[in-house]
C-alpha cells in the first residue's frame, strides 16, 4: 500500500522533499518504527530526524503518538516541534 508522507518546516528543508509517495516495507508497524526506517534512507532523512522523539506526526490530518499504528494510513505528516508566542 503507497503512503503520501508531507514534511514541513526544517524536516521538509533537510529532507529536501516536500512530500513523496512511498511503499512501506514490511515491518514498520509504528509512528516510531516509521522514523526508524526514514532516518536509515540517506543523509538529509538522517540529519532531519536526529533526534526523532522531537518530531510531531499526524496521521491522516490527526496528531498521534510514536507508539501510533499505521497500517491504513493514506498520509502521514512530519513536523518539527512548535512553538508560539
Amino acid at each position: 500500500m503507497t503512503t503520501r508522507l508531507i514534511y514541513f518546516a526544517w524536516v521538509r528543508e533537510r529532507i529536501g522533499l516536500p512530500e513523496e509517495d512511498v511503499d512501506l516495507p514490511a515491518g514498520i508497524e509504528t509512528v516510531a518504527d516509521l522514523l526508524r526506517w526514514l532516518k536509515s534512507r540517506g543523509e538529509g532523512y538522517e540529519h532531519a530526524l536526529q533526534y526523532p522523539d522531537v518530531i510531531r506526526v499526524a496521521i491522516n490530518q490527526e496528531h498521534v503518538e510514536h507508539r501510533e499504528k499505521i497500517a491504513g494510513a493514506r498520509e502521514i505528516a512530519l513536523f518539527p516541534p512548535m512553538t508560539g508566542g
